[in-house]
């Protein structure tokens, strides 16, 4: 069996967070979700979101809260919990790469047996673990109070919509990797993964206000994944492979940026 001493360590030495961000996202799906019916039918939450600005409901993603998929949608899919596995995505890719050489640490391992391109991989791998355990978990939390709270989502939307969560986040996360290795600075590394996280969300915020801006979706990564919502519609598997495939790239591109920098302690 092929040695994974990095993400073994990483798992090892992440799991109490892990379970921090777990319980965070038990916590918020447990809060938001039973709200739903606790409206009674979609017209008195419906009379809510009509009292709001319509460019506001569409900006946030709320114009379509009054039914169960749409609510779960714009509440947590595409709102709170985009924004703690962006958190998480941010944090951990920054440590990974970029805050392992400020530290040190990462050329005491690069001391040991252990190859640039195998360090990378395997800290990209251990992000994939977390971030697909996030999305995992959200989607069963989902799945189990689809019928009690009366969301009615069809089961497989699910499974797209928290395929495309943790998409996002490891998205994120390539960005960071890249960065960190280009520069080895956990700031550049942070800013970098929040600020394309946060200009996908812009981009298909400002598309929703006009038609005239709908092109800015082609660079939303967000709205590659959400401009039909997948919990309602079904996720869009080209969108998905595109968020995927890319993260895969930018991950991949991290292992060649570190292979050739020099490295400093």
């Amino acid at each position: 069996m092929t040695s994974v001493p990095v993400l073994r360590r990483s798992i090892r030495e992440s799991w109490r967070g892990l379970i921090g961000w777990s319980l965070g996202i038990t916590a918020l799906l447990f809060l938001y979700l039973p709200l739903f019916k606790s409206f009674g039918t979609g017209g008195q939450l419906q009379a809510v979101i009509d009292a709001l600005p319509k460019e506001l409901t569409k900006t946030i993603g709320y114009d379509q809260i009054a039914t169960g998929a749409g609510y779960a949608q714009s509440t947590f899919y595409g709102l709170t919990g985009f924004v703690l596995f962006t958190i998480a995505a941010v944090i951990w890719s920054s440590a990974a790469i970029g805050g392992a050489e400020e530290s040190g640490r990462l050329e005491l391992d690069l001391a040991h047996p252990i190859a640039r391109v195998q360090y990378a991989l395997e800290q990209a791998a251990a992000i994939v673990v977390k971030v697909l355990w996030l999305g995992l978990l959200a989607g069963l939390i989902v799945w189990g109070m689809n019928e009690p709270v009366g969301l009615g989502i069809d089961p497989p939307h699910i499974i797209g919509a928290s395929a495309a969560l943790a998409g996002l986040g490891f998205l994120t996360a390539s960005i960071g990797l890249l960065v960190g290795a280009l520069t080895g600075r956990r700031s550049w590394a942070s800013g970098a993964a929040a600020g394309i996280a946060v200009l996908g969300y812009v981009f298909q915020a400002v598309a929703k206000q006009s038609s005239d801006l709908e092109w800015l979706n082609i660079f939303s990564p967000y709205a590659w994944v959400y401009h039909q919502s997948p919990l309602s519609d079904g996720v869009d598997l080209g969108g998905l492979a595109l968020v995927w495939g890319f993260a895969i790239v930018f991950a991949a591109a991290s292992a060649f940026a570190l292979q050739q920098r020099d490295v400093t302690g």
